[in-house]
């Protein structure tokens, strides 16, 4: 079980979802945490055709709401959701972020909070014997439109022990 509180933003819980793979979070994290933006970020995608999770019927999953509007960072470039997350990381920080934007990640980076995103997330549960492999899931998020470099899926099969030698 994990040491310390686990907040997530819209795109991890998106893509596990759409690749079937939402199940592992509770396994690794326990119950975890998304911000009252996430769950609208959500909402309108659901509004708008896009297969997302129903929220309601994830026990594990807490929607929490922003302490103060101050504790949001006022970036211009940076979602709702984004910011909440890094909101909630800066309430808690020992927590772990699990968020994908580049820009979200270098704010949590600067802010010296932890963090991770859905590739992490895979690599954590194949190291933790919840998935036997990693390849076809990437090549399936791939579908789905999560935008990945060759570099960034190099580095991620390496890290999973799946890389072509």
């Amino acid at each position: 079980m994990p040491e310390s509180l686990t907040f997530i933003n819209t795109s991890p819980l998106l893509y596990l979802h759409q690749v079937e793979q939402l199940p592992i979070l509770p396994k690794l994290y326990g119950t975890v945490i998304a911000p009252a933006a996430v769950a609208q970020e959500l909402s309108v995608g659901r509004e708008r055709g896009i297969d997302v999770p129903e929220l309601n019927g994830l026990h594990w999953l807490q929607i929490r709401a922003i302490e103060s509007a101050l504790a949001v960072p006022n970036v211009v470039d940076l979602g709702r959701g984004e910011a909440e997350v890094i909101a909630l990381g800066l309430q808690n920080p020992s927590g772990l972020l699990i968020l994908d934007d580049q820009l979200g990640r270098r704010i949590a980076a600067l802010s010296k909070l932890r963090y991770t995103g859905t590739l992490g997330v895979l690599v954590k549960a194949k190291q933790a014997g919840y998935l036997s492999s990693i390849n076809s899931i990437i090549a399936k998020l791939q579908t789905k439109g999560m935008w990945l470099t060759p570099a960034i899926i190099q580095t991620t099969l390496e890290l999973a022990g799946e890389a072509e030698k």
